[in-house]
């Protein structure tokens, strides 16, 4: 007689007998549990090496915007003339933080994920190659033969004495060796794996570190003139960046003064060496003291740099007003448009010429080495100040320094001059000494020229870090390249010795068996000299 199970019912009910009633329905999990398990499933999804391998290359590309676009943290002049040159595209751009990159909250998100696959991923991964780095090589398989690599050794020797042979010889080729149940397995190349994790914690190492350059870091650029100097503090720089957790009172206290620059070039005229020697002190009222920096020999002072980034010429300008007022030794810093010669362009703003006087403004082109072109026109041919001159051009009005709205110390606003703010008065070409005559009698001379240097002032505290955490990362994929992971087992028959060889992928390499093979060969013929040859 069949019994039907009772298991997946209750009792009959009182009310329906004879009715079979099913004992529980599987309903929808708690929403706890559901959020448990989506949370799981996400963090899976997070920590895999893909996931990691694709946000640093969303990483990667969403870097490239801060080196196509000008950036606001380096300059808000070119930015506010991007602005003016693409009236609608650059404010969408600016609505997706493009000229401010580094810190718009979508790369911040993309770093911060980064971060997270990356520690979730690596974490679990080094903790179970570690287990494996501290576990023995697994026992040898009963069937040799069936191994991508196998050949059979034939000897005299008894099975002991022969596994003794082949420990001690895969000992000497630096195998792990694990002897039991009279057979040998040896495990070699466990590396690739460190060098794989190593390779992703120095590149995590190196995210963390960029990140601490980035809060911690400042950088500022200054051009100075021979005999002047600057300060480190903000307020002198002409173009300043700092990380948000830096404020004034954490640059360093540095004071530097520009005493000579030298610029020596070759026959051809290609630069051969730009020094400048400076004077500086560490703290106020300090000692002074010397240096010499050039293009790639900065000056480190307390874990800040001082570089030569590059160089140019400021003209020198004296002007005679009508009432017989002189002002001497005005210049300016002239920017060069062409590397080859030096030429250069600049603006010379002089907005304080007493009361009821308009201001004036020198725009003008310096040339080291001038020669005619006709009509006029000047060129230079030498980026060496072998033969000076200026051509310039001379307006009166207001320059717009007083108007409390920024403007670029180099150029002219053009906008001025179309709104008739600033009038054309005068213009002429002129050698050291010349001078040129303005309708109200002011007499603008040149009467010569210094040299400038561009200076750059930067604090990067994880500089160092940086550097470890890149070799550290070609430590690790030349490990991961170059390493692979091989086993070799052993197991002795009737008179002949079993070997089988096993790589990393599924195969194994045939010239590293095919020594370990002869190795062992020629140990056991040296243990036995009868012993027979391979079958």
């Amino acid at each position: 007689m069949t019994t039907r199970s009772a298991a997946p019912y209750l009792a009959l009910d009182d009310a329906e007998e004879g009715e079979p009633r099913p004992a529980s329905q599987p309903g929808r999990p708690p929403w706890r549990a559901r959020v448990v398990r989506g949370a799981r499933g996400w963090w899976r999804w997070l920590t895999s090496m893909p996931t990691a391998l694709m946000l640093l290359f969303l990483l990667a590309l969403a870097a490239v915007p801060g080196s196509l676009l000008p950036q606001r943290p380096l300059s808000q002049t070119a930015v506010a003339q991007y602005f003016a040159d693409n009236p609608r595209l650059a404010p969408v751009l600016d609505r997706f933080g493009l000229f401010d990159v580094f810190a718009a909250p979508w790369f911040a998100a993309i770093y911060l994920l980064l971060f997270l696959s990356l520690i979730g991923c690596l974490v679990p991964r080094t903790l179970g190659h570690v287990r494996s780095l501290r576990a023995a090589p697994p026992r040898a398989p009963s069937r040799l033969s069936r191994l991508p690599r196998h050949a059979d050794l034939s000897t005299d020797l008894g099975a002991e004495q022969a596994l003794d042979v082949a420990e001690e010889e895969l000992r000497v080729a630096r195998y792990r060796v694990l002897r039991k149940d009279g057979a040998i397995s040896a495990e070699k190349g466990l590396f690739k794996e460190t060098g794989n994790i190593v390779f992703h914690l120095a590149l995590l190492a190196l995210l963390i570190s960029l990140a601490v350059g980035k809060l911690w870091g400042y950088e500022g650029s200054v051009l100075v003139q021979e005999g002047q100097g600057f300060c480190n503090t903000f307020q002198q720089y002409d173009t300043y960046s700092a990380g948000p957790l830096i404020d004034g009172a954490d640059l360093s206290p540095l004071c530097v003064d520009l005493e000579d620059f030298q610029a020596r070039y070759e026959p051809d005229l290609t630069p051969a060496s730009f020094t400048g020697d400076i004077t500086y002190n560490r703290t106020l009222g300090g000692p002074d003291e010397q240096a010499t920096i050039g293009i790639n020999s900065p000056l480190r002072v307390d874990g800040t740099r001082l570089y030569l980034t590059g160089r140019g010429f400021a003209p020198i300008f004296s002007v005679r007003l009508p009432d017989g007022t002189e002002l001497t030794d005005l210049s300016a810093p002239f920017l060069p448009t062409d590397s080859g010669t030096m030429l250069s362009e600049g603006v010379l703003k002089l907005p304080d010429l007493g009361a009821g006087r308009d201001q004036l403004a020198v725009e003008g082109v310096f040339l080291p080495t001038a020669a005619d072109v006709g009509g006029g026109l000047l060129t230079s041919v030498d980026p060496r100040p072998l033969d000076p001159a200026v051509a310039i051009v001379v307006y009166a009005g207001s320059v717009g320094l007083d108007s409390g709205i920024p403007q670029n110390v180099f150029t002219l606003d053009q906008g001025r001059i179309g709104r008739g703010q600033l009038e054309r008065v005068g213009a002429a070409n002129l050698r050291p000494g010349d001078s040129l005559d303005l309708p109200d009698g002011t007499s603008i001379t040149f009467t010569g020229f210094k040299e400038f240097a561009a200076l750059q002032v930067s604090r990067d505290p994880s500089q160092l870090a940086v550097l470890i955490s890149a070799l550290a990362m070609l430590a690790g994929l030349l490990t991961t390249l170059l390493v692979r992971r091989r086993r070799v087992f052993v197991r002795p028959g009737d008179r002949v010795l079993e070997i089988g060889g096993l790589a990393q992928g599924g195969s194994a390499e045939p010239a590293e068996f095919a020594r370990v093979v002869t190795g062992i060969r020629t140990a056991l013929a040296a243990a036995w000299p009868t012993d027979r040859r391979e079958h």
